[in-house]
């Protein structure tokens, strides 16, 4: 079955699928009372496809809030708030579709942006945290 064929509701079942049934942006579990939402990781006005390479899981509330804010710009924002954004979760999707650009072409505007987010999300991650988990620190210290 091809991923790209796949409706609204059927990519936000597979980014549950992928992802797991959290907020990527909250942390909040998606059930009961907190509904997911299909989030477009680069928004659709930069350019970001409809593809499950950009969309992840939200609640509602987060989507909303979000707007059109840059990615890294509202992960940082969801710190300042005192949520638990998934940034493992946002770089695997940037990271993800970059290579699904790549390999399907076109979205020539979004690749600037893409590429500066990805930029600004590692700038902000320390060496350590590459591969050791959400806390970013070493066990071997």
């Amino acid at each position: 079955m091809e991923v790209m064929a796949l409706d609204r509701a059927g990519r936000l079942l597979a980014a549950v699928d992928r992802d797991g049934p959290t907020c990527i942006w909250c942390g909040r579990t998606l059930t009961g009372l907190v509904t997911p939402t299909t989030e477009h990781v680069v928004p659709r006005v930069k350019g970001g496809p409809s593809w499950l390479e950009n969309e992840v899981a939200a609640c509602r509330r987060c989507n909303s809030a979000r707007g059109h804010t840059g990615p890294v710009e509202w992960l940082e924002e969801c710190e300042r708030r005192g949520w638990r954004p998934d940034e493992e979760r946002l770089h695997r999707v940037l990271t993800s579709l970059v290579e699904a650009i790549a390999r399907e072409g076109g979205r020539r505007r979004a690749r600037p942006y893409l590429d500066a987010q990805l930029r600004r999300l590692r700038r902000r991650r320390p060496e350590s945290a590459r591969g050791t988990g959400r806390a970013g620190r070493s066990v071997a210290g």
